[in-house]
């Protein structure tokens, strides 16, 4: 069950992705940073989910628009473990607010499902929070040295705590869907300093993500890469 809760949320961001997988206002951005935050657009895209000791699999991620308000749902299936959650939330002056998220699971056709509503959302849920993320991330002054604090609350409404920085500037790396700019993200546990997430999303494409990897005692554990992107 545990595996099979991790696949989730690595396909999450945190995955999230990390789980992957934070806060609506990183601790450490400047104010300047929200004037040039990229616009959030619809998507649909495919990864390919790569954990050791498991089948890979195919995540879809769809971000929509609904009236004033924004869908990101991630699902995948394999033949015993099958997962997804979605998280509708508005964007109101640069900032992200959740309004709905929703969470399920099965392994061998045994699961839970769970439910949050904005008054169960302290922070961000953590598909929100990966679309925040990786509009702010480049924007703010964090650093290795000095990163970011992010906040968010896990799929039981539990609330959780990592922190993240940028690497400078952009670069470019090739993935099954073809060549792309990205801006990496590194995110950490300081309760867990022997595990990290890397992220590289796609500047121009909020919540997009090119590529991830989760690292444990400089081991990868995880990696996600794009197979599909349809703007």
């Amino acid at each position: 069950m545990r595996l099979a809760r991790f696949n989730v949320v690595s396909a999450c961001i945190l995955l999230g992705t990390a789980w992957l997988l934070l806060s609506a206002v990183p601790v450490n951005a400047s104010e300047e940073a929200a004037s040039t935050l990229a616009d959030i657009v619809p998507f649909k895209a495919q990864y390919r989910l790569e954990t050791r000791n498991w089948p890979s699999a195919t995540i879809t991620h769809t971000l929509s628009q609904e009236g004033q308000h924004w869908l990101s749902d991630m699902r995948f299936s394999l033949a015993i473990v099958s997962g997804q959650e979605y998280s509708r939330f508005s964007v109101a002056d640069d900032a992200v607010r959740s309004l709905l998220f929703s969470s399920s699971y099965s392994l061998l056709g045994v699961g839970d499902s769970y439910r949050l509503t904005d008054s169960d959302i302290a922070a961000l849920d953590r598909q929100a929070a990966l679309v925040d993320l990786s509009r702010r991330a480049g924007h703010e002054t964090c650093t290795q040295s000095a990163p970011c604090d992010l906040d968010f609350v896990d799929h039981r409404g539990r609330d959780e705590h990592l922190q993240y920085y940028a690497t400078p500037g952009t670069h470019i790396v090739n993935v099954p869907a073809g060549e792309f700019e990205v801006q990496q993200v590194i995110l950490t546990d300081i309760e867990k300093p022997d595990r990290h997430l890397e992220i590289n999303f796609h500047p121009d494409w909020p919540g997009l993500i090119v590529s991830a990897e989760y690292q444990k005692e400089g081991r990868r554990q995880t990696r996600i890469r794009l197979t599909q992107f349809n703007p």
